[in-house]
């Protein structure tokens, strides 16, 4: 629901914040559903913020049917009907498919960069690299340049102690 109220108030910001709290929820269960929710969400934040393609003929058609995919899947979510969530996810990808020119390309583009981050997200929470990219279907190369270029790898969490000190922070818990 404030995923609906958030795409009629052009809410891009929210969207992202929609998108990230799926994102951790997906991470600790490491459910496909959730993931691809937070794609799908982060998407749509991503594409209304561009305003220029609004003027595109195709765009008002795309919303349309964007917002009719996204209410199918609530009334299945509602329902606890995997396989009708599922559905109207895929509904979502069908409709970009249906479009044609430089918006089907620009949303496409938009997908398969969410599709990254979202795994980079994912991977940043813990999961290995290769358990999250095959949650989403990335090749772990793309997932590696990503993650490396926005510094994920050189978290502070992700390093590793050197032996030494691994062993000397071992004797004083144990000394």
């Amino acid at each position: 629901m404030e995923t609906k109220a958030a795409i009629a108030n052009d809410d891009a910001t929210k969207l992202r914040e929609l998108s990230n709290h799926t994102i951790h929820t997906a991470s600790v269960h490491q459910d496909p559903s959730d993931i691809a929710v937070a794609v799908v969400v982060y998407s749509i934040s991503k594409i209304i913020e561009r305003k220029d393609y609004r003027q595109d003929p195709q765009w008002e058609k795309f919303l349309n049917n964007f917002k009719l995919c996204i209410d199918k899947s609530i009334k299945y979510a509602e329902k606890d009907d995997e396989k009708g969530f599922a559905m109207g996810i895929a509904c979502v990808r069908k409709s970009i498919n249906k479009l044609s020119g430089k918006l089907r390309v620009y949303i496409q583009d938009v997908f398969k960069r969410a599709e990254i981050n979202k795994a980079s997200r994912i991977y940043e929470h813990g999961i290995s690299m290769e358990q999250t990219a095959k949650l989403l279907g990335v090749s772990m190369f793309d997932l590696a340049n990503y993650a490396g270029q926005t510094g994920i790898a050189n978290v502070s969490e992700n390093k590793t102690i050197d032996v030494k000190t691994r062993i000397k922070t071992t004797m004083e818990m144990f000394g």
